[in-house]
């Protein structure tokens, strides 16, 4: 074990499995740990924040272990150790692509996701039964149906934290369902997003797009209307490769109405006017968003990751074909 990663996580975090499945694909030796009261100690030793997933690396030459949190940080710092099998395409214009595709979903995706576990009451409590199994299992019934009752209205209760409200339930889920449709047609051809194996953007949309096809309502819808996207939700609980990643011409016919409709349409704009009221200080900012009215309290934490993608842009500023395809599909106003 003492070139094993110690991965803890949970079944229904999205940026937990989001990792697990990067391990795998990478052929990273790791063990997967459901956090629970019987590990809080170990967690809590290497943790900085009580937050999910947390890589607990093996001791380095100083005889420490090591703690990484936070899901794109953990498959950047792991996708530049462990180069093979490569997430990331040689055409700089297509990584950026990924990687913008992959904010995308861990930041907007995850609206869908959260939105949908926690606003309707079946999916809510089938949620609140799973986590508290899991935290509360060996302690008998009694002590997991107390704990899904407080589970249940403790996140219910936190829909605001991403933006989920009677204003912005309509765009969420019309948002959802044209994602679905959109990375149907996309995924018809390919198993993969960018081509014939797995890129940094399948893994932050994945992550989101799983944990909806394991709860009752998204999931029916996802079973009902989008059997490529259920093929690649499948497909990447092991991914692998399965030939390369297609060029930016061969991907652009279906991936340009994603970036267009769905990044450029809502992610970018949503993410500047986040930005914005953070910048001045704002306790909750209102905008149009696809013609509807948006109204929430800020995400902190969205701010300094649309930076991180920006700066990726600036990097990546000048690759060929990377201006053509955002300038087509709006998303350069939004990265600028």
């Amino acid at each position: 074990m003492t070139n094993t990663y110690r991965l803890f996580g949970s079944e229904l975090s999205p940026y937990s499995v989001k990792v697990r499945s990067f391990f795998r694909f990478k052929g990273i030796e790791h063990q997967w740990i459901p956090r629970s009261a019987a590990v809080q100690a170990e967690f809590q030793k290497y943790a900085k924040l009580p937050l999910i997933p947390l890589v607990v690396t093996p001791p380095g030459a100083s005889g420490e272990a090591e703690g990484l949190q936070d899901s794109t940080p953990i498959l950047e710092r792991f996708e530049a150790s462990h180069r093979e099998p490569s997430a990331t395409p040689e055409d700089p214009a297509l990584a950026f692509v990924s990687a913008l595709l992959e904010e995308y979903g861990d930041e907007w995706g995850n609206k869908w996701m959260f939105h949908y576990r926690w606003h309707y009451q079946p999916d809510a409590w089938a949620t609140a039964e799973r986590i508290a199994l899991q935290a509360a299992g060996a302690d008998g019934a009694l002590a997991v149906a107390q704990t899904r009752a407080a589970i249940a209205e403790r996140m219910m209760g936190r829909l605001g934290f991403v933006g989920s409200n009677d204003k912005t339930q309509p765009v969420i889920e019309a948002s959802f369902k044209k994602a679905l449709a959109l990375f149907d047609a996309h995924l018809a051809g390919r198993p993969y997003v960018l081509g014939a194996r797995p890129a940094m953007a399948d893994f932050g949309l994945w992550g989101q797009f799983y944990e909806a096809a394991t709860d009752p309502t998204p999931g029916a819808l996802m079973r009902a209307s989008a059997p490529n996207v259920m093929a690649w939700v499948k497909r990447m609980l092991m991914p692998k490769v399965e030939g390369p990643f297609e060029a930016m011409t061969a991907l652009a016919p279906t991936l340009r109405p994603i970036l267009k409709e769905e990044v450029a349409g809502l992610f970018l704009p949503w993410s500047q006017a986040n930005a914005q009221a953070i910048g001045r200080g704002d306790k909750s900012f209102s905008m149009s968003l696809a013609g509807a009215a948006w109204t929430q309290e800020p995400q902190k934490y969205h701010a300094r990751s649309l930076a991180e993608i920006r700066r990726k842009y600036a990097a990546a500023k000048g690759a060929p074909g990377l201006e053509a395809i955002l300038a087509e599909t709006g998303c350069q106003a939004g990265l600028a």
